[in-house]
């Protein structure tokens, strides 16, 4: 029986996708064909789909239903009126620009803010955002507390920024040289490690002294929010939707992947206070994503977006969500298997480096644990670790991140808990014979981005 503390789904299922279970032998041809890259992996051989929570969620039935309003208009649509009043409202910025999803949005930020040889310290790297920062000549400063890199440290808030490691950048280059503060909330690659309000205070202060503006990649910011509720004091009575308002009240603007918190299949935005930037911002969109009033986006799409944004802020949801992955997660801790702690807001992350000790880094262990992952259980979960690192922009070598991690990803209103059963069983048991996984090397290493073509072999 499930523990009263895992709240059932807040939700009735009206529509059901089937899937199917190929056999073990047909998944070791599957993913051999696939390089061991478990991006090439066909969605139809995929029995769990863990690989990600981005544009992976289901919709509601309101935000089905705001599909048929979609005003398709090329100029002025309804539906971009009704998105941006619903982000004002919850973000609390000026501005708003539409993109067709995130890293639209880093990428025209990138473009407006950055000259080449600034610095953009962020509380750990996200793999398009640094690359959007790097290919306008921006070179990515790691400033997130030192707790973030080790997977056994409890810590209410990883995500936080490092003041020292601000400071000291400061020192050494001169206010001048940082384009902005990139701050995560939540800290993908650190687990969905959260933000507290009081680091976000703080470094609004440091920043106002130097005159750096702050942007912050607002991504997951609704579990951000759950978490400062739960974990901060002062907070424990105040409802989603204040703290969320409240946290971007220290930010000058922000990105957002709408498909995540905004509970939609595509999207994204881009939020400032700054007049000229706006307008400057306005002409990009134009050359890069569509007009001002849809960004590449449907009017549809805008519509659920909108929806998906007040439904992603309702108390039942957000507890729901996180406590989905919370119990995944702690049916792996108490069976000994070693992952990210605390769990973070929207996946379980398996600690390779602890799971499979007998390969280095450069037999890339996080790679192979997740090619095992599928072959033995059907389940498809992602690589988070030196393959997603890449390589340094300047000397070529690999980035040898700390964290060697497996992202086990949970959509968000797609699965239920006895799925969470399987996956824990599945993980558990190839825990149990982890000796057996061996190492992968390259044979096909792309120069951008390289995790989602990159291809392996076995060692």
């Amino acid at each position: 029986m499930l523990d009263k503390k895992y709240p059932a789904e807040p939700y009735r299922i009206k529509s059901v996708e089937y899937v199917k279970m190929i056999n073990k032998a047909e998944r070791e041809k599957v993913i051999k064909e696939a390089g061991y890259n478990t991006f090439l992996i066909n969605s139809e051989d995929v029995y769990i789909d863990l690989l990600t929570d981005s544009g992976t969620n289901a919709m509601s039935d309101r935000q089905w239903a705001g599909l048929m309003l979609g005003d398709e208009a090329y100029a002025g649509s309804r539906n971009w009126h009704r998105l941006e009043k619903t982000v004002k409202e919850l973000f609390g910025f000026k501005h708003v620009i539409p993109t067709h999803q995130g890293r639209g949005a880093e990428n025209i930020l990138s473009t407006l803010a950055i000259k080449k040889g600034q610095y953009t310290p962020g509380n750990m790297y996200f793999t398009t955002t640094r690359y959007h920062q790097e290919a306008n000549g921006g070179i990515f400063h790691d400033i997130v507390i030192d707790e973030a890199h080790d997977t056994t440290i409890h810590h209410p808030f990883k995500g936080n920024i490092c003041l020292k490691k601000l400071e000291d950048l400061i020192k050494k280059v001169g206010a001048e040289q940082i384009a902005y503060v990139c701050l995560a909330v939540t800290v993908n690659l650190a687990g969905g490690q959260p933000v507290s309000i009081e680091n976000m205070k703080a470094v609004r202060k440091l920043c106002d002294k130097h005159k750096i503006k702050i942007f912050y990649d607002a991504t997951r910011c609704v579990e951000n929010a759950y978490f400062i509720k739960e974990r901060e004091k002062g907070y424990a009575n105040k409802s989603i939707k204040e703290i969320v308002f409240e946290m971007f009240s220290y930010a000058d603007g922000c990105t957002m992947s709408g498909k995540k918190d905004c509970l939609t299949n595509i999207g994204g935005f881009l939020c400032m206070n700054d007049e000229e930037m706006f307008l400057r911002a306005k002409e990009l969109v134009v050359v890069f994503e569509g007009m001002p009033s849809y960004g590449g986006m449907t009017g549809r799409d805008m519509e659920a977006m909108a929806i998906g944004l007040e439904e992603s802020v309702q108390e039942e949801y957000i507890e729901h969500r996180i406590k989905q992955v919370r119990y995944l997660g702690e049916q792996l801790l108490a069976a000994g298997v070693p992952i990210m702690e605390p769990i973070g807001g929207h996946a379980v992350f398996l600690d390779a480096r602890r799971f499979c000790p007998h390969l280095t880094q450069e037999q890339l262990p996080a790679q192979a644990l997740a090619a095992r992952l599928y072959v033995e259980s059907g389940v498809r979960s992602m690589e988070r670790g030196i393959v997603s690192a890449g390589r340094d922009i300047n000397t070529g070598k690999n980035h040898a991140p700390k964290l060697e991690l497996v992202r086990l990803t949970i959509p968000r209103r797609v699965y239920t808990y006895a799925h969470m059963d399987v996956v824990a069983r599945a993980v558990i048991d190839i825990h149990k014979n982890s000796k057996s996984i061996r190492g992968l090397k390259f044979v096909y290493e792309p120069k951008m981005l390289r995790f989602f073509n990159a291809r392996f072999e076995e060692i």
